[in-house]
């Protein structure tokens, strides 16, 4: 497969989407905050100092991917029709987040899902880290992807 970010010269460039079909597109992506288990539960209860964590961070994933072109430098800005956060925990020692983006469009949301989960993770990190440090954040990946000329894709 040919690398479409390298420009005749060899240099990048924003790939031109010009002739594509608009097409309804939808990613999905995910990722985990590996935590302590008192952290998870002080979480779950809203009683980490600085405030609801969860809703602050659905927020920043939200905005994350709305400003995902201003962070990754061949990603095409994009009018996101949706954009939604989902937690889930498995009553031990993890935070699972799941985002999903949509858009009508001639280029794919991946890249704006899997910014908004890694926003959401960080802030989670950026909000407990007073009470542990030692949080880890991973893996971080794609689950889905459909529409465009690529066809669907499934994480195995």
């Amino acid at each position: 497969m040919d690398l479409t970010h390298f420009n005749e010269q060899g240099r990048a460039r924003m790939v031109d989407v010009s002739d594509k079909e608009v097409t309804t597109r939808i990613a999905i992506a995910r990722t985990t905050v590996t935590m302590a288990n008192d952290t998870l539960l002080r979480i779950k209860a809203g009683t980490i100092g600085k405030g609801d964590v969860l809703a602050v961070a659905q927020i920043a994933g939200i905005m994350a991917a709305k400003k995902t072109s201003d962070w990754i430098p061949m990603c095409h800005p994009l009018p996101l029709t949706g954009v939604n956060i989902t937690f889930a925990d498995n009553g031990a020692d993890a935070l699972y987040i799941e985002g999903t983006v949509k858009t009508t469009g001639k280029t794919g949301v991946e890249m704006e899902a899997l910014t908004a989960v890694s926003a959401v993770a960080l802030t989670v990190y950026d909000m407990c880290k007073a009470l542990q440090k030692d949080m880890v954040i991973g893996p971080t990946y794609l689950v889905s992807k459909s529409g465009g000329k690529s066809g669907d894709y499934v994480q195995k």
